[in-house]
């Protein structure tokens, strides 16, 4: 990588920035401060407890982040604690007004981006969060949750997840109705995390285009939690975007191998295997120091998105890093700051700077243009659905 791919890298991003998928800040704000923002003031230098900043998301050319709205799948009350990521996230907004701005739209990325804030949208991260009820997922919308992942690492009722035993063989009826509920009000549904039944299942019964917000290739390292080719060979029929993850345990196959003994020893230790609390994080380093963790790189990441974009199309690509949601990094990708390197790396490759403000920038407002456009017909036809999990799945 050359200074001057770095330095056209972030030339690029000052036009074209990064609408990322998938950030964890608020959960991280949770489980380390418990939501007290003057305790993890994003306006300093905050890299000695998360990946996220405001000076580094500038440094990073970011535009638009989805802010996760995350609560794990395993716990109770998740649509209260759903709520309370939502508050999280507005709190942000009120704080940092000259540097975020509340997007709720595609027009207002695009507003956002030309007044030099950086758009703020909520993702959900979870069918859980809707507690089985349609009602609850038109009330997430209201409060600005603009995509839900349809499962976490665990199945709900009406779908299976990437990382559980198949139960339901991927969308039950109820589920159906609840990716027609969000065609309807512009909610895009979000298949990462989901078994690949549950990715192709909700392509068949989606009318609106789909997006992977944190996803990367199976066929380049086979991790459930990746795309099968077959499911990328679809996104251009359904207009969707798979935005590529740098978990390293997800692009990665000897981190894969590597992160399987790492969990493991988290539950001998009695931690779950996704906690990054400072206890947590002492275990980790003492099996780390035992057993070397194997190095994803820059380049591991733009492998995948080579293959990707070969399978899939330009036209369906984007970013989700899953920063303040992973223990690890990619070397090179440390922190939010650090997109400008996987971009250089791609100018590197050879890819043109049309290309590159699609996989950044373009796309990803796109997509929530055309679920918009989807529910505003949706909506001049049909109403809410009031339907229950008890009446189509019995």
């Amino acid at each position: 990588m050359t200074m001057t791919s770095l330095e056209a890298a972030r030339e690029l991003l000052r036009e074209f920035p990064v609408a990322d998928g998938h950030n964890d800040l608020p959960w991280a704000l949770r489980e380390q401060v418990g939501y007290d923002l003057d305790a993890r003031d994003i306006t300093g230098d905050q890299s000695a407890f998360l990946h996220t900043d405001l000076a580094r998301l500038r440094a990073g050319g970011v535009g638009a982040q989805f802010w996760s709205v995350y609560v794990p799948s395993d716990r109770p009350g998740a649509v209260t604690a759903t709520l309370e990521q939502i508050d999280c996230v507005r709190r942000l907004l009120d704080r940092h007004p000259a540097e975020l701005r509340a997007a709720l739209t595609a027009a207002e990325m695009e507003a956002a981006r030309a007044e030099g804030r950086i758009a703020s949208l909520m993702g959900a991260e979870g069918g859980h969060s809707i507690d089985n009820s349609l009602a609850t997922l038109r009330m997430l919308y209201a409060l600005g949750v603009r995509y839900m992942t349809l499962t976490h690492n665990h199945n709900i009722a009406w779908a299976d997840s990437a990382t559980d035993e198949a139960a339901v063989g991927g969308l039950t009826d109820f589920g159906r109705a609840v990716v027609r509920e969000m065609n309807r009000e512009g909610m895009l549904v979000d298949l990462s995390h989901v078994a690949a039944t549950t990715m192709r299942d909700a392509l068949d019964a989606s009318v609106a285009p789909v997006i992977f917000s944190h996803s990367s290739s199976r066929a380049v390292c086979d991790h459930p939690r990746n795309i099968p080719d077959d499911v990328l060979e679809r996104l251009p029929a359904n207009g969707g975007v798979a935005m590529v993850t740098f978990v390293p345990k997800f692009v990665l196959q000897a981190a894969v191998d590597w992160t399987a003994a790492a969990d493991e020893n988290m539950r001998v230790h009695g931690l779950h295997h996704l906690d990054t609390t400072p206890e947590a994080m002492a275990v980790h380093r003492a099996f780390e120091e035992q057993n070397p963790r194997p190095v994803a790189t820059v380049a591991t990441v733009a492998d995948h998105l080579d293959h990707m974009r070969e399978v899939t199309g330009i036209d369906h690509l984007g970013i989700g890093g899953d920063y303040d949601g992973t223990a690890f990094t990619p070397e090179g990708l440390g922190d939010v700051s650090c997109y400008p390197h996987l971009i250089a790396e791609l100018l590197d490759r050879g890819w043109s700077r049309t290309d590159l403000a699609k996989l950044t920038w373009r796309n990803a407002v796109r997509v929530l243009g055309a679920a918009e456009d989807v529910a505003r017909d949706l909506q001049a036809r049909t109403g809410p659905s009031h339907a229950t999990l008890e009446q189509l799945d019995g």
